[in-house]
């Protein structure tokens, strides 16, 4: 999400740099520890922030006059799990920050909580319950993917209700009365867009589990005889 520059009062943008800053130093070692075991990694890596990039540049105007956009940090999320999925999602707010007016940087902190940190651990939690679950792997990437886009808007709806409760008072009352109109507002394009998202990011692993599935089953994302399951080989 792209809390706009400036939008968020004191002390609320200063607290959430205060807690994403954490998760996003441990991304970076965890990150820097797979790049030394696992060189060969990093054009994923790359391909894992673009595909985020992409997929969140893309503002679509809302009908009720917010905009809206796919996040993309669940498919990096399911391969390499929700903290280097932080500093990915950092790498790109910044940039967009930066470069594109989209978002902000006293917001960063805002924006990197609901779509790097929290989003990426829904996604993850998901994915792996379903896992665990023997549930069919498109149908879990599926709702991994969508639950954590929708995860990230929830969040960012807590965030903008926190700071701008009803009444001007932060109450519980306030809260959530704010909470439940910036919910609807980002419901009404983030419902279907999630679901978009959800599609397109099990037609990706699809095409990766054809085409280079040994990368899956390096990362542990999927196990080999899962794999020739889904591709209709003898195990």
């Amino acid at each position: 999400m792209h809390i706009m520059e400036g939008f968020l009062p004191a002390p609320w943008w200063q607290a959430w740099f205060a807690v994403s800053i954490p998760v996003i130093l441990y991304g970076i070692y965890k990150m820097n520890k797979l790049v030394s075991e696992k060189r060969e990694i990093l054009p994923l890596l790359a391909v894992a922030g673009a595909f985020i990039f992409v997929l969140s540049s893309l503002k679509l105007p809302s009908v009720v006059g917010s905009c809206s956009h796919p996040t993309g940090t669940g498919v990096a999320a399911i391969i390499f799990g929700p903290a280097i999925s932080a500093v990915l999602g950092t790498i790109v707010l910044l940039y967009q920050a930066l470069f594109l007016a989209h978002g902000g940087i006293t917001t960063l902190g805002a924006n990197v909580f609901s779509m790097g940190i929290v989003g990426p651990i829904v996604a993850y939690l998901i994915y792996k319950a379903g896992m665990k679950a023997k549930l069919n792997f498109y149908a879990v990437v599926f709702l991994a993917t969508a639950f954590g886009d929708w995860a990230t808007y929830v969040v960012t709806s807590v965030q903008l209700a926190l700071a701008f409760p009803a009444g001007d008072v932060l109450t519980f009352a306030g809260f959530m009365s704010s909470f439940g109109k910036f919910a609807t507002v980002f419901a009404v394009t983030q419902v279907p867009l999630a679901i978009m998202e959800g599609a397109l990011s099990a037609l990706l692993f699809k095409y990766v589990v054809n085409v280079k599935s040994d990368i899956l089953v390096e990362m542990k994302v999927i196990e080999d005889a899962a794999v020739k399951k889904l591709r209709g080989t003898s195990v």
